[in-house]
């Protein structure tokens, strides 16, 4: 037997950026996404926040795909403007507003996120970077995706902020659903399915999860039975561990979302399948 396969369920493209960094490091990585990004049924919004960015103190993106997405609607003549920062909840958020926003003007020391050390990458770990600066009457606007046209902010920060005297919204630039699996990606699903033990699920978000619960299996042909007591996982978050636990999944390995991180966790568990691999044949 191979050693195990790893299921990156991010969506795309991140999906795809990630199975490549894991393969360049020798492990077998496969795309199985578990949502899908696409682009809000009304852009508008997003259009007038940038023609009036400059009334914004802060604006805190919550993913690479709302980085993505704002600035992929930016008015070719919008600019950033100096008095407004931005902030990540993570290193691959931080790294996304550098490079997009270095086409418009905003500069790297604008951007506010977590330490690279930080124990976990959330609203929690960046609220030290934000809680010493000036906010009563100051605006920010928390720049997510939602589903139907709903935005979903981040409801602890929100609170914490709007604690703090600041007017607080959420901004939709994004839509997130399930997607549909390709045929190629059902039968790696399927494959996963009959062969837990020989599969790590490499999971980044609950709804991730719920999108698999109750769409993505659900509308899977010829599903096999599945015993997740045998199946492994890697989870990027105490949040995200408690969900997969609730699959029936005991086998979870919990992680920094970094890549350096998910490497170090993810090849253990190809030593270990090595060594059970080399015992069979003897």
């Amino acid at each position: 037997m191979s050693p195990p396969r790893i299921l990156v369920t991010r969506p795309q493209p991140q999906a795809g950026e990630w199975v490549q960094a894991l393969r360049e490091h020798g492990l077998d990585a496969h795309a199985l996404p578990l949502i899908a990004i696409e682009a809000p049924a009304d852009p508008a919004p997003v259009t007038e926040l940038w023609r009036h960015l400059a009334q914004e103190r802060l604006l805190m993106f919550v993913s690479p795909a709302a980085v993505d997405w704002f600035f992929r609607l930016r008015p070719p003549d919008a600019a950033w403007p100096a008095g407004t920062l931005a902030a990540a909840p993570g290193p691959g958020t931080a790294r996304q507003l550098t490079a997009a926003g270095a086409a418009c003007g905003l500069n790297p020391s604008q951007i506010l996120s977590p330490q690279t050390d930080a124990e976990q990458f959330d609203s929690e770990s960046l609220w030290p970077a934000l809680a010493p600066l000036n906010w009563p009457g100051q605006s920010v606007c928390i720049v997510s995706g939602g589903d139907h046209q709903e935005a979903r902010g981040r409801t602890w920060l929100a609170e914490q902020l709007r604690a703090q005297g600041a007017q607080v919204r959420a901004l939709l630039c994004y839509q997130r659903g399930p997607g549909q699996w390709t045929s190629a990606e059902q039968a790696l699903a399927r494959t996963a399915l009959a062969e837990p033990g020989a599969h790590v699920w490499l999971f980044s978000s609950s709804q991730g999860i719920d999108h698999l619960v109750t769409q993505h299996l659900p509308a899977l042909p010829s599903r096999p039975r599945t015993d997740w007591s045998q199946g492994h996982a890697l989870s990027t978050h105490p949040r995200i561990t408690e969900r997969a636990r609730s699959l029936g999944l005991t086998h979870i390995l919990e992680t920094r979302p970094t890549l350096q991180a998910v490497v170090a966790a993810l090849r253990p568990m190809s030593a270990f399948q090595a060594g059970v691999d080399t015992i069979k044949s003897l």
